[in-house]
């Protein structure tokens, strides 16, 4: 048997792999298909296999209002935005910086969590990682040289990290621990991200694709296997580990997109990338070091009455408890 720990990291792990290819896949299809063709195709197909495997497992779609009104905010915030903003943004940037600049989701989890309240830890390690991280981002741009990556698709990569962050927080606060499958939430969501990638054909998405075999397999790759599994694997991570935990996959994802990006795509791995890179990940480990545990009280003030009454338990509470707890 596998524990619960152990499955969390085999959850991170292969959504670390997955995640971190999606900068290839989107890359390949953009050789036949518009920005809004792989978005609204993305969520669409990703959206038909979770609904399916909803369907076999016996669930179906939530009812109550409340939880579509989250579900739509959800799936513009997680899905249809930074799908549309990654797709802009690698028609000039490399899949590998493209991953590198997706890092930086858990540096704007902590700003929009201590921005909203629901973060309340700013030691100064984390302090510190914070502004490394970001110090990182500037060694990647390199506003001070000409031909440096600063550009409107570079900056739509960004806000797709920012997006994603948003997107956690909101999920965590939300949608988790109400009770429903997270295979339900999940299909749902991307279905609701359909409603609203659709918005964005008009913009490109109605031009008749190029279309190879190369390109219609990366979409394919990209909707199934970085798009509904993966999804699916997040709310999972969110649900047992947390919102910030979820978040902080995002440190695996460039040594994944860069590796495959240098591989298969020929795409050059420069000094400068690989040092930001490499900045923007020490920055995340510290924002993530953990808080030295308080020392346990001596034994003689613990005193007799205490030991017959079990403390509780945060999972004992649910979901939800569990999730709020790890998350702060």
């Amino acid at each position: 048997m596998i524990s619960g720990g152990a499955r969390n990291l085999l959850r991170m792990g292969v959504l670390a792999l997955l995640w971190g290819s999606t900068f290839l896949w989107i890359t390949v299809a953009l050789d036949g298909f518009t920005p809004a063709q792989v978005t609204f195709v993305r969520c669409a197909l990703g959206a038909a296999a979770l609904l399916l495997a909803c369907r076999l497992a016996g669930h179906r779609l939530p009812t109550d209002p409340s939880i579509w009104r989250h579900l739509a905010v959800a799936a513009f915030l997680c899905n249809a935005l930074p799908f549309a903003l990654f797709s802009l943004g690698q028609r000039t940037v490399d899949s590998g910086t493209a991953g590198v600049l997706n890092a930086t989701t858990p540096l704007w989890s902590l700003l929009l969590g201590l921005a909203i309240g629901a973060e309340r830890d700013l030691r100064p390690i984390r302090l510190g990682g914070l502004l490394l991280g970001f110090a990182g981002v500037v060694t990647i741009f390199a506003p001070w040289r000409h031909g440096g990556l600063i550009s409107w698709n570079a900056l739509a990569i960004l806000g797709a990290a920012v997006s994603y962050a948003a997107a956690f927080a909101y999920l965590g606060r939300t949608l988790v621990g109400r009770g429903v499958p997270t295979i339900v939430l999940s299909s749902a969501q991307l279905l609701a991200a359909t409603g609203w990638s659709a918005l964005f054909l008009p913009v490109g998405g109605l031009d008749a694709p190029r279309v190879t075999m190369a390109s219609v397999g990366a979409l394919v790759v990209l909707a199934l296997g970085c798009t509904a599994v993966t999804f699916h694997l997040t709310y999972k991570i969110i649900t047992h580990e947390g919102a910030t935990n979820a978040a902080s996959v995002g440190y695996l994802l460039p040594v994944v997109s860069v590796t495959l990006g240098a591989l298969l795509l020929d795409e050059p791995v420069t000094i400068r990338m690989t040092v930001g890179m490499v900045v923007v990940l020490l920055g995340v480990g510290l924002i993530r070091w953990p808080p030295r545990a308080p020392e346990a009280p001596p034994a003689a003030e613990v005193g007799h009455s205490s030991a017959r009454r079990p403390v509780a338990d945060p999972a004992d509470a649910g979901p939800a408890a569990a999730a709020g707890t790890r998350a702060g």
